[in-house]
């Protein structure tokens, strides 16, 4: 169904309450605009909250994580005993 906005002087548009509706679209909401072939397809988007960790924080996580020598050898064994 195609669906008719106007661009302001301000290159804004207004998405059509019914196209919003039907795509779940709300205000605040992101979006996804592309060009391809001449054309803009405007997609909603999905925001994903990405973390930063420090060095020491993952230095903290990879000491925590580390094998003993005991530890390897077990897991050495386990893995070449299966084959």
């Amino acid at each position: 169904m195609a669906e008719t906005a106007i661009v302001s002087s301000r290159g804004q548009i207004t998405l059509p309450a019914r196209l919003r509706k039907r795509l779940g679209i709300r205000g605040g909401d992101p979006v996804v605009l592309e060009e391809k072939a001449g054309e803009i397809v405007l997609k909603p988007a999905l925001l994903v909250q990405v973390d930063y960790y420090s060095d020491d924080q993952v230095e903290e996580w990879d000491r925590a994580d580390r094998l003993s020598d005991r530890e390897r050898r077990q897991l050495v064994e386990a893995v070449t005993n299966r084959s």
